[in-house]
């Protein structure tokens, strides 16, 4: 443990700081696994209606330094295309 207080605080910060990104990178992964699941069922409903959803959570994880931008720009138009591409 740190003996400087600014140390202290710091780690502090950082361990909520990783649990709050941790359980954000838990909801992403499981609203994507949900419409990942959709698609491959090629349930057209389904997948549409879990669309919603994961693309919010991808997208704030993005806006929040949990995954960065770019990959969640890239991951949403991939999903919302797969979804589209069902028939």
């Amino acid at each position: 443990m740190a003996n400087i207080l600014s140390s202290r605080k710091k780690n502090r910060q950082r361990i909520k700081n990783e649990a709050r990104n941790r359980a954000r990178k838990s909801a992403m992964r499981t609203a994507v696994k949900k419409l990942r699941a959709a698609i491959d069922a090629k349930d057209s409903g389904k997948a549409k209606e879990a669309l919603a959803p994961a693309s919010r959570l991808v997208s704030q994880a993005g806006q929040n330094g949990v995954i960065k931008p770019g990959a969640a720009s890239r991951t949403v138009s991939r999903l919302t295309r797969a979804v589209s591409a069902i028939k």
